[in-house]
């Protein structure tokens, strides 16, 4: 942002503002799991007799494109017998399940989560229940559940259970989704139920310690299944009944609102959080694609990629639940140890970000530059941590809708703590950051309040362009009709509004100091001349102009791929006499048959 003439007088805008306590604590959190969300970040182990085949059988790769190469058993037709074959592929001496656990640790993880049994029906203990278990098919016999949890309390990491109770592709009972074609009655079901995952996961919850996490794989709901409600309280009473503090998730096939009782929720696979819950919930994910490991999968996710996936689920109130597939020989990949070990290392400097923090009450997309999250207690009272995902190119980030001035600011990364200058004004803090970045992945800097903070709602932040981008997904409100449109032919075509007739939108910004605005908008209109209006106007000063057409281009050369253009149109210029919240509105008036596709406003300081 150029620089702009401060106004010597202050606008009073307690009118525009709306005070909350911001509080870390999540209000839906029942005592078990508290530690859960204090945690924050977990270990996920996919590994099994799957892990063998690498996602090939008999020179085929997995028959699906998804390559999910834990799924191989039943993608590619394989028999019980065959499948067992690839038990003799593993190097028994070189598996050591303590070596995850210090892997876990050393990542900052603070949970550690194996798949027991996946939906193979392949059980990874001594089972007494089913022989289809690794204590049968090793020598000398091998426990990998008993080393497990003897490792991670050597460690001090939280253990957890994976269990495939809906599928189990052994039992001739269990649901197998080609029972879709060839039916299984309930009763047969029933008796798989009551015969291998009751008693099984009896085993699980009385022969190994105390288990902090049973983490169950229903991704649907228990209505469009096989598996009974009944069924599945049956379960979960069990489970109540032997470890009364164990977690149990939401793909247990029951929902938080049709249960308060599950105590926490489970979102789809690699699916991060979009909007602050107020109860514990929780992404699984890869750090390539497939779960189980796949000899080919190269689809890696970078350390900064992964380190913001963890934040943007903390500053929402989330989990991140991170999976390792390792090899037959209990190897880990070489690229995801590597980016387990970097994230283990930012953590060791910026863990009290994540650790322990929650929701800022901002909305999760107001700054351009980054995510926020948010913690009080301890020698100090409150802190908002601001992780910074885009560095601003003149090294001052704005940070808008905080009220109260910080005390101090500091980057996490400095040992010394050493304050750096800022500037606040109103509902802005202008922060100066060092001219080298604290951290290579990911720098955090810290804001430290001696009380709560107290915020603005609804304002569109400053971005690092250095001015507003207002869009149909931050207005303040609207009045009219119209239609949202896009993205479409590959994002080519932008996500816009489809607007015919009159529609009204409004944004509310904060502006620091008397100045000039620059308006531009960027629409799509297919007229074949001038036609409609726009009109924008804050604080009294209005502009008006037609719209223009502005015709058609190329999304792609070759190829026919002939789209609408969205043009950046000026509009003209609206005086601001001093610093204030001010409320910008744009009205749109297209021609009955000529829509209009809108897509923003770019509001700058001349």
């Amino acid at each position: 942002m150029k620089k702009i003439k401060r106004s010597s007088s202050r606008v009073l805008i307690l009118f525009f503002l709306v005070f909350h306590q911001n509080l870390m604590a999540q209000s839906q959190t029942n005592d078990r799991a508290k530690w859960f969300i204090d945690a924050r970040f977990g270990m996920f182990v996919h590994w099994g007799v799957y892990s063998a085949a690498e996602g090939f059988w008999k020179g085929e790769k997995i028959r699906n494109e998804n390559d999910y190469a834990e799924w191989i058993y039943y993608r590619n037709r394989i028999g019980k017998e065959e499948y067992l074959i690839l038990l003799d592929r593993f190097d028994w001496r070189s598996i050591d399940p303590e070596k995850w656990v210090i892997l876990a640790k050393k990542a900052g993880m603070k949970y550690v989560i194996i798949t027991a049994k996946h939906h193979d029906g392949f059980a990874l203990w001594d089972s007494k229940v089913s022989g289809f278990n690794i204590a049968r098919y090793t020598n000398p016999s091998r426990d990998i559940i008993r080393e497990l949890s003897d490792a991670c309390r050597k460690h001090d990491l939280k253990l957890g259970f994976y269990y495939s109770h809906w599928l189990d592709w052994e039992h001739p009972y269990g649901w197998d989704h080609t029972n879709e074609i060839y039916n299984l009655t309930a009763e047969q079901y029933d008796e798989y139920w009551q015969q291998k995952v009751i008693p099984q996961m009896r085993e699980l919850l009385t022969n190994y310690g105390p288990i902090s996490i049973i983490w169950f794989d229903m991704w649907v709901h228990h209505s469009t299944t096989i598996v009974t409600k009944r069924q599945l309280m049956q379960l979960k009473s069990l489970i109540r009944e032997l470890q009364p503090d164990c977690l149990i998730n939401s793909r247990l096939g029951l929902s938080i609102e049709e249960d308060p009782d599950v105590d926490f929720r489970t979102l789809g696979d690699n699916q991060l959080g979009n909007k602050k819950l107020d109860y514990p919930w929780q992404s699984p994910a890869t750090v390539a694609h497939s779960w189980g490991y796949h000899a080919t999968d190269t689809q890696w996710k970078s350390t900064t990629t992964l380190l913001q996936a963890l934040i943007n689920n903390v500053s929402l109130n989330g989990n991140f639940l991170l999976n390792i597939g390792p090899k037959a020989n209990g190897e880990v990949p070489f690229e995801i140890r590597q980016r387990l070990l970097a994230m283990g290392e930012w953590l060791s400097v910026n863990g009290e970000s994540a650790y322990g923090s929650g929701a800022f009450e901002l909305p999760k997309n107001q700054h351009d530059w980054g995510r926020m999250t948010y913690k009080n207690g301890g020698d100090w009272k409150h802190r908002i941590y601001l992780h910074i995902q885009r560095r601003p190119w003149n090294n001052k980030l704005s940070v808008s809708g905080i009220n109260t001035a910080p005390k101090k600011v500091y980057a996490l990364a400095d040992k010394q703590r050493a304050p750096l200058p800022f500037r606040h004004q109103d509902v802005l803090t202008e922060i100066t950051l060092p001219a080298l970045p604290s951290d290579p992945y990911m720098p955090v800097i810290v804001m430290e309040f001696d009380r709560k903070p107290m915020t603005t709602h609804g304002l569109v932040a400053i971005t690092l362009d250095g001015g507003w981008s207002l869009t149909p997904r931050n207005k303040l409100g609207s009045e009219g009709n119209a239609i949202p449109d896009g993205p479409e032919r590959y994002g080519t075509v932008p996500e816009c509004l489809k607007i015919n007739g009159r529609f009204l939108m409004k944004w509310k910004v904060y502006i620091p100091a008397a100045c000039t605005l620059k308006v531009d908008a960027s629409y799509s209109f297919q007229g074949d001349k001038p036609a409609g209006s726009i009109t924008v106007a804050a604080n009294g000063d209005k502009i008006s102009r037609k719209l223009m057409p502005t015709g058609l281009t190329v999304g792609e050369p070759n190829r026919n791929w002939h789209i609408e253009n969205f043009a950046s149109n000026k509009i003209g210029e609206i005086n601001i006499p001093k610093a204030g919240i001010y409320v910008i509105s744009m009205e749109i008036k297209s021609p009955k048959n000529d829509p209009l596709k809108f897509q923003w406003l770019w509001v700058q300081v001349e």
